[in-house]
């Protein structure tokens, strides 16, 4: 009796082969097999039944599967615990024309695990093959619907994505925000002190006597400059306690891009990319999760280790919040060994293993405890009648329980530390001398631009797209459409990025960042058997009919077509711009474009008495406009398309000697 294992990635075969033994046959089919159509949207209301056709790259693929499975008494499919290998797995049933194949998931590549799975097999969840579908139904829907009707209002070519252009416009508001923010001048006062254990400072605290929240920001210079004369301050309020700060949490899909982009330089892709790897060898559980929640049977594992390295681990696991609408089928990224240090191929790999074990380790174990001091000070002085109150707070490490294994790694660009100010021990009431005194010129800072990190953890909060989908959505709008570009190592909108925004916002509901986590709430609502497929493609459909019929009607045009009275639409060819009529196909009318408006074609100029000196025929001097907006002017052969010979204008002829025509 043969077995056969279909799995999605051949790095896995190796590991498999070690755990299972000769008893199996285990083949990939690096993916997805079937595809929908290039050069057809593959979808029709209205019932919205997906047409799929077979790869282009997998047909060997699928021959040799089919083969193995014939031979086989027993197919299992065991591609990844997620969707998207749901529906692999349930493509791979269609194709080889599987009867009733077993499907197996392992949330790591372990003995126990995959042991375990082969004891638990089930069914095809098509619950789950349906969400994945309606994904990639919408998708369809909104790229072949919308992007026509973009091009067409625009005249350049423009393509819309359902959650790539949600992505876009977050970097273009930023960057709109940026470029409309005023700075504010403010100012505000630092006491200097000097104690026995190093010197201290005290900052003036200005609300609620000089500022509120309405006006923040104390902006008269002659007040901080008199609060700068205080010379004795009075210990008005003094307290010593602790605080604590727990560790993050182990490594989400989104917080492991985050990190990796941070501490160690990696782009989000290659991040995913490299744990894909070390997945694939057995090295880390499942990397793609919204969970950030180790396995119940990892906390032995991590007591151990812990307790061999002389940490201390906490007395019961601790926990921690999923993000909303997180689907937590899978723990968080976590090592399938925790007792080994060092995995992967190559010092990239080995340096996100590290990070991935240390994160989840350090969650595991003690907070880090502060002894903390706070002190309110009181000027002996007041101006405009106001008292003058200055705080200070110092803190000071006294057990560093996480802190010991993780320090330095980071998931977020905005994580600051406190400054160090070793506050000595003070009483009430006692009379301190200030050493110095320093006037503080502050500025209010624009927001900052987005990087591929922060983008991530962006579309994460606004829920658009899922763990598996944030690499390659940034991929999209910056590598392959061109909407967003990296300047350094932030993300700024394009000229054509910043057109595609104007011409969706305000039409389009699908931009609409709300909209968006609706829809991916409606996918999971799909998965749990609590929404239908044509239900939620059903309603997206008709809000996009919606969207674009109000855009035809609302639709309004400078410029009118001389032969129909239609509009006329500015467009980009191999040439430069030109106009064309919005009626096509039914009007074919063309005009050139003449400083930003449309013209008429001027009469075909006539052969000169210039010869082209590669066919002999006569040459024709050409002008216009490039798609830089550039004027042109050339002499070009009159056996053009046959002769593409072209000269240079030079006065008036073409850059050449040439005999005149006889």
């Amino acid at each position: 009796m043969s077995k056969l294992i279909i799995i999605e990635s051949p790095n896995k075969i190796k590991k498999l082969k070690a755990i299972l033994g000769n008893d199996y046959v285990i083949a990939a089919s690096f993916g997805h097999v079937r595809d929908l159509p290039e050069d057809d949207i593959g979808i029709a209301a209205p019932e919205f039944d997906l047409k799929y056709i077979i790869s282009q790259g997998s047909k060997d693929t699928v021959i040799k599967l089919k083969v193995l499975a014939q031979q086989a008494d027993e197919v299992f499919l065991a591609t990844d615990p997620d969707r998207e290998g749901e529906s692999i797995s349930w493509h791979l049933q269609e194709c080889l024309k599987l009867k009733n194949p077993t499907r197996i998931t392992f949330n790591e590549i372990t003995d126990k695990a995959v042991k375990a799975a082969m004891r638990a097999p089930r069914r095809i969840d098509m619950q789950l093959v349906e969400a994945q579908e309606a994904r990639r139904g919408l998708d369809r829907l909104t790229g072949y619907m919308v992007s026509p009707k973009l091009s067409q209002a625009t005249g350049q070519k423009l393509s819309a994505g359902r959650v790539q252009s949600p992505a876009v416009r977050i970097v273009v508001e930023r960057e709109r925000q940026i470029a409309a923010f005023r700075q504010t001048l403010h100012y505000g006062v630092k006491l200097n002190f000097i104690g026995n254990k190093g010197n201290w400072f005290a900052q003036w605290l200005t609300k609620p006597d000089f500022t509120n929240d309405d006006a923040p920001y104390l902006m008269d210079k002659t007040i901080a400059d008199a609060v700068c004369e205080v010379k004795t301050v009075t210990v008005n309020a003094y307290a010593e306690t602790q605080s604590k700060r727990s560790p993050p949490a182990p490594f989400t899909t989104s917080t492991l891009q985050q990190a990796a982009s941070v501490t160690l330089g990696y782009d989000p892709k290659i991040a995913m990319d490299l744990a894909q790897k070390l997945f694939a060898a057995g090295h880390i559980s499942y990397h793609r999760t919204d969970n950030p929640n180790i396995s119940s049977d990892a906390f032995p594992d991590i007591c151990k280790v812990a307790t061999d390295l002389n940490y201390e681990v906490v007395a019961t696991p601790r926990t921690f919040p999923a993000p909303e609408g997180a689907q937590a089928g899978h723990p968080a990224i976590c090592p399938t060994h925790w007792e080994i240090e060092e995995a992967g191929d190559n010092q990239n790999e080995i340096a996100l293993y590290k990070l991935i074990r240390l994160r989840a380790i350090a969650s595991q174990l003690n907070d880090a405890v502060y002894a903390v001091k706070t002190a309110i000070l009181t000027a002996d002085i007041k101006i405009n009648g106001k008292p003058l109150r200055f705080g200070a707070k110092g803190r000071t490490l006294i057990n560093q329980g996480w802190l010991r294994l993780t320090a330095g790694d980071q998931t977020s660009e905005d994580e600051v530390t406190e400054a160090d100010n070793p506050l000595p021990l003070l009483s009430e009431g006692t009379q301190l001398s200030v050493s110095s005194s320093e006037l503080q010129n502050k500025k209010t800072q624009a927001p900052s631009r987005y990087t591929k990190a922060s983008l991530v953890k962006k579309m994460e909060s606004e829920g658009i797209g899922r763990p598996s989908t944030y690499a390659s959505i940034i991929e999209t709008i910056v590598d392959r459409r061109g909407y967003v570009a990296l300047s350094g190592k932030y993300l700024l909108p394009t000229d054509i990025g910043n057109l595609l925004i104007d011409a969706l916002v305000g039409h389009f509901e699908f931009v609409n960042l709300d909209f968006t986590n609706l829809l991916e709430k409606d996918l999971d609502l799909i998965a749990t058997g609590k929404k239908t497929y044509k239900e939620v493609l059903s309603n997206t459909y008709s809000k996009l009919l919606r969207d674009i019929g109000n855009l035809n009607a609302a639709q309004s045009y400078e410029h009118h077509c001389p032969k129909c009275g239609a509009g006329l639409i500015r467009r980009t060819g191999k040439y430069g711009f030109f106009w064309s009529c919005s009626a096509y196909p039914g009007c074919e009318k063309i005009m050139i474009d003449k400083d930003g408006k449309p013209a008429e074609k001027p009469p075909a100029a006539e052969p000169s008495k210039y010869l082209c000196g590669r066919c002999k025929k006569p040459l024709i001097f050409r002008q216009g406009t490039t798609k830089a907006g550039k004027p042109y002017k050339l002499w070009g052969c009159s056996g053009y398309p046959k002769c593409d010979q072209s000269y240079s204008d030079d006065h008036g002829k073409p850059q050449f000697n040439q005999e005149l025509l006889k």
